[in-house]
């Protein structure tokens, strides 16, 4: 009689379920190393833009303000140079400005103040809609400022301190060497010391930049439009820079795409900030900004006979060359 053969005995839940486990964990172990040499799969994300900027270089100090900022900046400025007042007003209104509102127009501060530089109502400054125009609120402070006995020598925190009458007296000594550099640059006496980096694209304001300009040197400067923009003819050369730099610094307000003074030229770039770097052709002489030729019924336009075509005539062509006491600006 043959042997009887057992038969295999099937396998239980328990076994199944131990082989289940064994395979899963198997499975796991061969993504992990997938994962591990091939590395994770992601959606590239590009990198953020760089923020839109100016800077201001005096000697070896670099200094960086927003568009809005920068803008301010530029009317505190032009405020002193329309006064006719040293680059140290600016220096010390800058200062102020810079530690009351980070340069920035406020509606509102501590109990009744607002604006650049913090002022009051109250305290005889104005009404609120006076101090909230820029060019009130720098005017009155250099109103206050020229009245501080020894302004011109005096140490820049103190003599602010004096105008202002801060709960904190020492706090605009943090950004003197901030506000010196920015003087220095809009009031001309750091030539091609300014860049700025702008996204903007709506298109330039020759109107607004000659009226900027026109407010700050009246009759000094005459503003003659050209084809995309304007030439601007000035008595010196620091002047010429003033002007570059300031209309420059107000970009936000004019959409200044590039400026040139003399042989020395800027391109504002969406990326990066650009240098100055010499132009293509050598000048000899005034200051061009670049723009949309004025309206037609602005001082500029002609008047014609009766009869005849009203239309403005064909503005004149770019300049050839820009000279040592020019600047080209040509706006979007």
């Amino acid at each position: 009689m043959a042997p009887r053969i057992p038969r295999p005995r099937p396998y239980g839940p328990v076994a199944i379920a131990a082989v289940a486990l064994i395979v899963a964990m198997a499975l796991g172990l061969i993504v992990a190393l997938v994962v591990v040499i091939v590395g994770p799969r992601h959606t590239p994300v590009a990198p953020a833009p760089p923020p839109q900027r100016c800077l201001a270089v005096a000697g070896d100090f670099a200094s960086t303000l927003d568009l809005e900022q920068s803008g301010n900046a530029a009317i505190i400025a032009g405020e002193s140079i329309r006064r006719g007042l040293p680059a140290r007003a600016a220096t010390i209104a800058l200062a102020a400005a810079w530690q009351e509102s980070g340069l920035r127009n406020l509606d509102h501060g501590d109990r009744d103040s607002v604006g650049l530089f913090q002022q009051r109502p109250s305290q005889g400054w104005g009404t609120i809609a006076q101090i909230m125009d820029p060019w009130y609120a720098a005017g009155a402070f250099y109103d206050a400022l020229v009245k501080v006995p020894g302004w011109q020598t005096g140490d820049i925190n103190d003599v602010a301190q004096a105008v202002q009458r801060s709960g904190v007296p020492d706090g605009y000594r943090p950004h003197e060497s901030d506000a010196r550099a920015w003087a220095s640059t809009l009031t001309g006496n750091s030539p091609a010391a300014l860049t700025c980096l702008d996204r903007g694209t709506t298109p330039g304001d020759a109107a607004a930049i000659s009226a900027l300009l026109t407010r700050i040197w009246g009759q000094q400067v005459t503003i003659e439009p050209r084809a995309g923009g304007l030439l601007v003819s000035t008595p010196t050369e620091t002047t010429a820079w003033a002007v570059a730099q300031i209309a420059l610094a107000g970009t936000g307000l004019g959409g200044v795409a590039a400026v040139q003074v003399g042989t020395q030229t800027f391109t504002v770039d969406p990326t990066v900030l650009a240098v100055w770097r010499p132009a293509p052709t050598p000048g000899t002489s005034p200051v061009a900004v670049t723009g949309a030729a004025p309206a037609t019924g602005s001082a500029s336009a002609t008047s014609s006979a009766p009869g005849t075509s009203t239309a403005s005539p064909s503005p004149l062509p770019p300049p050839a060359t820009v000279g040592a006491t020019q600047v080209w600006i040509r706006l979007r």
